[in-house]
């Protein structure tokens, strides 16, 4: 009863929250449509004009929300701490003052007290931590939104030296707590699509249940830490911890303890004479190993995540791979439309961007398949315009010129219907929280470099797969187009002397065309896979 009660009044403290903003903005419209008025520009497009006092007071209201979002955030923990974290990053959508007060969250989660955590070992493995390991320290080296990891040493083997491990513990009463907020989220998310109607948005809902419910059975982060070891098995620079399955359940996961430098730290990281830029580049080369060779893929690439060893010469460092609660699998036709979006980058063709966009699919049902086409286009061509696409060059971008960037370039009546020609895929959110999370990484580690160029060698198979693919599917496009054409000469010609005999042609039956012979089909050329590149490792 007395839990019950802690998660009804957390549930009412998250939503007065919710409310109290959302009153905030919508008295904030209520102003907006008193003073606004419209104006065309130089390009004939309707431009929102609002007094400057209005302007100014939205300053403000963004200010004290986001400030009031941290306070909930940090007081509530759980769920929100983590939603905070990937906001920070991956919140675009949101004013920039939010993200700036989010991004406190990164280092800013307190840990829970020794007495739940060994209680919680004990309830899930039946016996004391400090009974069950040879030695365990008591203040974690890291805590999390879901749970924190404690440094211990183990014996695998009787008489054997014991062994330095990490034990993660998952947090007691957390699945609970999930559920609680993600009812919160859904709302919010609702509020949200009221402003934004977005096809699909609530898949982000979907994805976020599932993506906690896989992070809080630490039997499943086993089995993907196995996979994705075996995934880099070959590369001996890239390392993996390794769980211990006797001492493991599904709230409690010890593995080897693997040392390195975190990623980001890059004074240190200098200090041992490792250069940031190869690393930037190792941390590359395994994003688009695993999004497009293994496509299995770590979908949480923060920078705890993420260790550094010295390797054979500065150059050439290792890489430590950690947290295998968020791994995911890549669905083929998102594959496949990243891989028209890269070609289409690297080729400076915004026609193969906008099939990749399609392919994807990013167009509901219900779109206007016309405006959805030339508002995306003119983005990708603008997009293109750009030379030098590497993050300290965009940071170097004036406010003016990312907002050019970024404006639709829509009519006012017609914005709306672009939103709603727009559907937030399936299988989406994984992809782009991982790639939004791991270029950002790449950017922090080294602004110059260019990641696209990097990613080069392992998606070149596939765009060489996809040219061929269309040239197959062109050829047989080709070859009916020819074959109808004869087909309506022959039946012109023969005009006259066929009519006598319709009756008799309609007794016979129609075979079904045979396929060309040694060419193959629209769907057999199109690549499902990259084993010749994988094997090439």
């Amino acid at each position: 009863m007395g839990h019950e009660l802690q998660l009804t009044t957390r549930l009412l403290r998250a939503l007065g929250v919710l409310g109290v903003i959302v009153v905030d903005y919508l008295w904030h419209l209520f102003l907006v449509r008193l003073t606004e008025h419209w104006e065309n520009d130089a390009a004939g497009v309707d431009r929102q004009r609002l007094p400057e006092w209005i302007q100014r007071r939205k300053i403000r209201l963004d200010a004290r929300n986001a400030k009031r979002l941290l306070a909930a955030t940090l007081k509530l923990r759980g769920v929100y701490i983590k939603l905070g974290q990937v906001l920070s990053i991956m919140g675009g959508f949101l004013p920039r003052v939010y993200q700036k007060e989010l991004e406190r969250l990164q280092d800013a989660v307190p840990p829970q007290p020794w007495s739940a955590i060994a209680r919680a070992v004990e309830d899930s493995l039946g016996v004391p931590p400090d009974e069950l390991f040879e030695s365990i320290e008591h203040e974690p080296i890291a805590a999390a939104s879901l749970g924190q990891v404690h440094v211990a040493y183990v014996r695998e083997t009787a008489g054997s030296e014991p062994i330095k491990c990490a034990v993660k513990v998952l947090y007691p009463g957390i699945r609970g707590v999930i559920a609680v907020d993600m009812q919160v989220i859904r709302l919010g998310m609702h509020i949200y699509q009221f402003f934004v109607p977005v096809v699909g948005l609530e898949r982000v809902h979907g994805s976020l249940v599932d993506l906690l419910a896989r992070e809080t059975n630490y039997r499943i982060e086993a089995a993907s830490m196995i996979r994705m070891a075996a995934n880099f098995s070959a590369m001996k620079d890239v390392i993996f911890p390794r769980p211990l399955a006797a001492l493991s359940t599904g709230d409690v996961l010890t593995m080897t303890f693997v040392e390195g430098t975190k990623i980001n730290k890059l004074e240190e990281l200098k200090a041992q004479n490792i250069e940031p830029r190869a690393v930037a580049i190792r941390f590359i080369e395994t994003f688009y190993k695993q999004m497009f060779v293994d496509r299995f893929f770590h979908a949480d690439p923060h920078p705890g995540n993420f260790l550094v060893q010295p390797g054979r010469n500065p150059r050439r460092p290792k890489l430590v791979i950690l947290d295998f609660g968020a791994v995911s699998s890549i669905q083929p036709e998102i594959v496949d439309g990243l891989i028209d979006v890269i070609g289409g980058l690297l080729e400076a063709d915004s026609d193969r961007l906008l099939d990749g966009f399609l392919r994807m699919g990013f167009a509901s049902k219900e779109a206007n398949r016309a405006l959805l086409e030339k508002t995306v286009k003119k983005y990708f061509e603008k997009l293109l315009s750009i030379k030098n696409r590497t993050p300290a060059a965009l940071m170097k971008a004036s406010e003016r010129e990312l907002t050019q960037l970024v404006d639709p370039e829509v009519a006012r009546e017609e914005l709306r219907e672009l939103m709603t020609s727009i559907e937030y895929p399936e299988g989406w959110f994984y992809v782009e929280r991982a790639s939004v999370l791991a270029f950002w990484l790449a950017a922090q580690i080294d602004p110059e470099l260019d990641a696209m160029q990097v990613g080069y060698p392992y998606v070149m198979p596939l765009l060489e797969a996809r040219r061929g693919a269309r040239r197959s599917s062109q050829v047989i496009d080709d070859v009916e187009m020819v074959s109808s054409a004869g087909g309506l000469e022959a039946e012109s010609a023969d005009a006259d002397d066929q009519a006598p005999k319709v009756a008799e042609a309609d007794a016979v039956s129609t075979a079904p065309s045979e396929p060309i012979a040694g060419e193959p089909s629209p769907t057999e050329s199109r690549p499902r896979d990259a084993t010749t590149h994988a094997s090439a490792e």
